[in-house]
């Protein structure tokens, strides 16, 4: 009787340690991100597979252009997924919509976050994190508004010349007033942020055309909210990388980014943010991958969608 017991809890151990096993998400669009949110998954941080028969999670309904590039997924400690995306091109908004399973989500809704600049020209690759002690979120994006900063206005790609901007929420209704976020004199896109320590980092991409920069640069601040730094030098090359995502494995940030000239991801590694390896070589992903997010979850959420009809 002892030992079946045994047996029996030692199964019980095994399938809880199994469920909370760590998975690696990444959520990431395709084309133009005219069919909407795809998923990919890993358990190691190198190799990456695509769920759903690489097939559309969920379709864009919001915005004129009805497009969902860039799609940020984050997961609060209620176990709810909120996700943020660019909506189109030239949209002075940015949607959102949330799921407790990646399967089924939420009504989509569209923020005009630009709305009181009327000359603004986009609102591009919004990021979401989560102020636990305030509860409260904060979305920041990059956006064009012709005129606002003369000094870099030509160095730029057909008139572009973006600086970051924010705001924070609480219940998705009501919206803190839109504020510059991060300006240091030059074209900026592609914000994320991530915390180590006590310390806050803030990956970016400089989009400086003329002379070509176009490469991803780390920032610091002991806040979420900053101010950040002046940015580092390249983290990720001299030139050609775009859309960051950052995350922890095993002690090592991993930095994901799109090599858009190239068509395919890359990666770099580093302990502490300062020394970084290039592991492009290592890692594969879905073929088709644009600019996207990772996040972590665990075996249970994976199995859901495993179970839905994907394969493995």
């Amino acid at each position: 009787m002892k030992e079946i017991l045994v047996t029996v809890l030692l199964i019980i151990s095994q399938l809880v340690s199994a469920q909370s096993r760590k998975v690696y998400m990444f959520s990431y669009f395709r084309g133009n991100g005219e069919d909407g949110l795809h998923l990919a998954y890993s358990r190691d941080g190198l190799k990456f597979t695509a769920l759903g028969n690489e097939k559309s999670f969920l379709a864009p309904t919001v915005g004129i252009s009805k497009l969902m590039r860039d799609p940020c997924i984050i997961q609060t400690p209620d176990g709810i997924f909120h996700m943020v995306w660019t909506a189109g091109w030239t949209e002075r908004g940015i949607g959102y919509s949330s799921s407790r399973d990646l399967l089924t989500w939420t009504e989509q809704k569209y923020f005009p976050v630009m709305e009181k600049e009327p000359t603004a020209r986009n609102c591009w690759a919004p990021e979401i994190n989560y102020d636990k002690k305030k509860k409260q979120f904060l979305i920041i994006w990059s956006t064009t508004i012709p005129g606002r900063f003369p000094d870099t206005e030509k160095g730029g790609d057909s008139g572009y010349n973006h600086r970051i901007y924010s705001v924070t929420t609480k219940d998705f209704m009501t919206f803190s007033d839109t504020d510059l976020f991060y300006d240091k004199g030059f074209n900026v896109i592609d914000a994320t942020i991530n915390k180590t320590g006590r310390k806050w980092f803030m990956l970016i991409k400089d989009e400086t055309r003329n002379p070509p920069q176009k490469n991803i640069r780390i920032t610091t601040a002991k806040s979420l909210y900053g101010p950040y730094s002046g940015p580092s030098e390249p983290i990720t090359g001299k030139y050609w990388a775009e859309g960051p995502s950052s995350i922890k494995i095993n002690g090592m940030w991993h930095v994901y980014f799109d090599k858009y000239t190239e068509n395919k991801m890359g990666a770099v590694i580093s302990k502490d943010l300062k020394k970084w390896e290039d592991i492009s070589e290592k890692v594969s992903f879905p073929d088709g991958v644009r600019h996207g997010t990772i996040f972590e979850t665990d075996e249970s959420t994976l199995q859901k969608l495993l179970n839905h009809g994907q394969v493995r």
